[in-house]
């Protein structure tokens, strides 16, 4: 099969983080038992999602992960113009569908060369790491990873394949998700002094948050490889009140942090909760019942620092050319999961990430190629007995 064909069969399983990705999980393990690829499945503690952890080659050090998620993001609500879960060739020189460049498109071009890599005599192993619920917060990963560095012979590098059309990216930001809950205490609209309006007060420690990354940006805590230069806090979703005239007994709203790589989340997420404290006392003042309460809706997903980078950079040069252009990226991948592990680690895959979580996702058949020459040069790398 072709990257196109394989292609077509993965965007053609709705993995949606919200449903399993087993069907897809149980083809991919059809197809490397074809193949007669060792693997091995590592379940979600349900059972209703799974890893996938492969190996080809010898089971000896130095070894070559590559990396990718098979869950996508929803298609609800978008402006679709085909099925988003069957792949339409636009006959534009574009593969269309849900997960084309994010990032079934890298799992299609690893997978396509399974056939050739398993005829060659490979010095050192390629491990194919397929993970779930990357999309939610990097949440099926670690158990991967740590199955791969307790059960098996230690890799060296690691090639996380998210689109950045084929070029490395070496540093990425951290991501914490979180929710805060206010409690306040209902009144009459009429009577503001009888009640606490957990809105207003969620409004205050919402601007807080806000402010928080002008703090950051006067104490000179930036990066210039970011296009966004320093850690970035964002209230996306808030919801409360009850009706136009009472004061509302409580409001929630979630929120999330993107943190350089220099910069400690938790110091930054310190200062968002003394605030809280403040606030918290003044309205227990009036209503001691009141509180402000915020949990964290995932594992903070680690940034990607571009340190301890030389061997798998100068492996991805080897296979690239040296006319290549490293680069820094703001949204969070499971690179800083394996870079946690000592590996030498570094982001790159086809396609391009302005198309990711898009109404008509696609991916160029260009990118797609160069995948494909990217698979077919390591191959070839690790086989020749050139070090990497």
């Amino acid at each position: 099969m072709t990257a196109v064909e394989i292609l077509e069969r993965l965007v053609g399983f709705a993995t949606v983080s919200r449903d399993s990705n087993l069907a897809l999980i149980e083809w991919v393990e059809a197809w490397l038992d074809d193949h007669d690829v060792e693997h091995w499945r590592i379940e979600s503690d349900d059972g209703g999602k799974a890893n996938l952890l492969a190996r080809i080659g010898p089971a000896v050090e130095g070894g070559v992960v590559l990396s990718g998620h098979t869950d996508v993001v929803p298609v609800v609500g978008q402006p679709w113009s085909s099925d988003p879960f069957v792949l339409r060739d636009g006959n534009d020189g574009r593969l269309y569908g849900r997960g084309t460049c994010d990032m079934k498109g890298f799992i299609a071009c690893v997978l396509a060369e399974v056939p050739n890599w398993v005829e060659m005599t490979l010095e050192r192993p390629l491990w194919l790491a397929f993970s779930y619920d990357e999309e939610i917060g990097c949440v099926g990963a670690p158990r991967m990873i740590e199955r791969l560095m307790s059960d098996h012979p230690r890799p060296s590098t690691v090639i996380v394949g998210e689109p950045t059309l084929m070029q490395p990216v070496v540093a990425q930001k951290g991501a914490t998700n979180l929710r805060t809950t206010v409690t306040g205490r209902a009144a009459h609209s009429s009577q503001v002094y009888q009640g606490v309006s957990a809105i207003h007060v969620a409004a205050r420690l919402v601007t807080k948050i806000e402010d928080v990354m002008a703090e950051l940006k006067a104490e000179g805590r930036v990066d210039e490889a970011f296009n966004v230069v320093h850690s970035s806090l964002h209230v996306g979703r808030i919801e409360g009140g009850t009706a136009i005239n009472i004061m509302a007994r409580e409001c929630t709203f979630e929120w999330e942090v993107r943190h350089l790589p220099s910069d400690n989340v938790d110091e930054l997420l310190g200062r968002i909760d003394a605030y809280a404290a403040e606030l918290q006392a003044e309205m227990q003042q009036t209503a001691p019942e009141a509180g402000i309460a915020t949990e964290a809706l995932n594992v903070t997903v680690p940034a990607l620092a571009d340190r301890d980078n030389d061997e798998v950079l100068t492996l991805c040069r080897s296979l690239l050319g040296d006319d290549i252009d490293t680069s820094a990226v703001a949204y969070a991948t499971e690179a800083g999961q394996f870079q946690r592990q000592g590996l030498s680690t570094l982001i790159c895959g086809p396609g391009s990430i302005s198309q990711a979580h898009q109404p008509d996702e696609y991916i160029e058949r260009e990118q797609l190629e160069a995948g494909q020459r990217f698979m077919a040069a390591l191959g070839a790398r690790l086989s020749s007995g050139a070090s990497a």
